[in-house]
């Protein structure tokens, strides 16, 4: 049998929230608000992040940092994850919850940034804007209308119809689009928009196809060489969503053979982890391409109102125990504040057979108020809170129990207190 590995919160002060990736300075504000300590980085090496993470309690990421199993293994002190994107590929998922850490994202903040941005680029390709405006930078006046066109009237393909493909459609139409769709999820369809019933459907009928769907098994090179020789010759292809969902190679093959009139791409299988002059992608050099540096949801609007959303998700956790929005912890809402001589209790474990039972056992020594329970298949989370000043002795029996992850006792105020259990994964 494998030794348990015992470890500790330890919060000598603070709370301590790293900050990476010039993340909205109103997640900042509002950690210090709530009374935490705040660490801001603008980016760290894998190696200094292997250095700082063991002293910190939470860490605000976007879409450069990795939190691989070897780095969380060093997060001995780590309560929370928040993603400030819509992505959470960026850390091992698995390996989070079952250390009893949840990660939370923003996954439609920056919705409206990304769907404006599909329509800008719809109307450079159709124009050829890009090419021209190099031409004219370097020198070259090349006045066209050839092959240019408005987008009115034209028809756009949206693949996944989310919360990006829906606000996108809404868009398109108001600028004369005619708007179809396919999701491999029944989906409401806004204003005069139709879903298609197959891929194929899409891709034969569509002048724009945009691609909208997350990364999965199911999406990788979703767009290849076969789907994208079933558009229509002449269109474009946008994809804004993940960079593994295209076949660059034979996306670049299809604009340098003339099948496709252009495309746009924001999201690469393989992207820099900072600033860098030394990016290649088979795109390069294409006619009448758009390539930019995953930038769909960075704008002002979107960057602030993501600040809001996780870290007013995180707060909630560390504050109130609620997994609302985690992406990987089965998801409890609390009932509001603990009232005054009430202990809250929040329990992570392995959703094993009799687990409940034993944790009910435990609890039934203290007047239970209010108990919450959610569960997939690995993890459960239960919220409780007692009518007595027995919590810790509740928390230190349930941490005992052979399932326990996580037990915490949270206070009136601000903050964690206890022992935190990990066994080997």
């Amino acid at each position: 049998m494998a030794e348990e590995r015992r470890t500790s919160v330890v919060i000598e002060d603070k709370i301590k929230i790293l900050l990476l990736e010039k993340v909205h300075k109103v997640a900042e504000e509002r950690f210090i608000k709530e009374g935490y300590s705040v660490i801001r980085k603008d980016a760290l090496s894998p190696e200094e992040l292997l250095e700082i993470i063991p002293k910190v309690h939470g860490i605000c990421l976007r879409s450069k940092t990795k939190l691989p199993k070897e780095v969380l293994e060093k997060a001995v002190n780590m309560i929370v994850i928040g993603h400030y994107c819509i992505g959470t590929d960026q850390t091992d998922l698995k390996k989070a919850a079952n250390d009893g850490i949840p990660v939370f994202n923003s996954p439609y903040a920056n919705s409206r940034s990304v769907a404006e941005l599909v329509i800008a680029e719809m109307v450079m390709l159709a124009r050829q804007a890009g090419d021209r405006s190099k031409e004219v930078h370097d020198g070259v006046w090349n006045k066209k209308s050839i092959g240019c066109y408005e987008v009115r009237g034209k028809t756009l393909g949206i693949i996944g119809y989310g919360h990006v493909g829906s606000q996108l459609s809404v868009l398109a139409e108001a600028m004369g689009l005619k708007v179809i769709f396919y999701d491999v999820q029944p989906k409401l369809a806004l204003g005069n928009a139709t879903s298609c019933d197959e891929l194929d459907d899409l891709l034969t009928q569509a002048d724009f196809v945009s691609l909208h769907v997350p990364r999965t098994d199911q999406t990788k090179n979703m767009m290849g060489a076969e789907q994208i020789k079933k558009m229509k010759k002449g269109s474009y292809l946008l994809n804004l969503s993940r960079g593994t969902v295209v076949d660059v190679e034979a996306m670049a093959e299809a604009l340098k053979s003339g099948h496709l009139a252009g495309g746009a791409v924001d999201v690469y299988p393989s992207e820099p982890s900072g600033k860098t002059d030394q990016f290649k992608t088979p795109l390069q050099g294409c006619p009448n391409t758009i390539l930019t540096p995953h930038v769909g949801g960075s704008t002002e609007e979107a960057q602030e109102a993501i600040g809001i959303e996780v870290s007013s998700k995180m707060c909630d956790f560390i504050n109130s125990g609620s997994t609302l929005g985690s992406v990987n912890i089965p998801n409890v809402a609390h009932q509001g504040p603990l009232k005054p001589g009430h202990t809250r209790i929040v329990n992570i474990h392995k959703n094993v057979p009799g687990v409940i039972r034993a944790i009910n056992e435990e609890i039934s020594i203290g007047n239970v108020v209010f108990q919450a329970l959610a569960t997939n298949d690995e993890i459960g989370f239960i919220i409780i809170d007692v009518a007595s000043d027995i919590g810790k002795q509740i928390k230190d029996n349930l941490a005992k129990q052979p399932h326990t992850i996580r037990c915490y006792v949270l206070f009136q105020g601000p903050g964690f207190q206890g022992e935190l259990r990990k066994e080997p994964i």
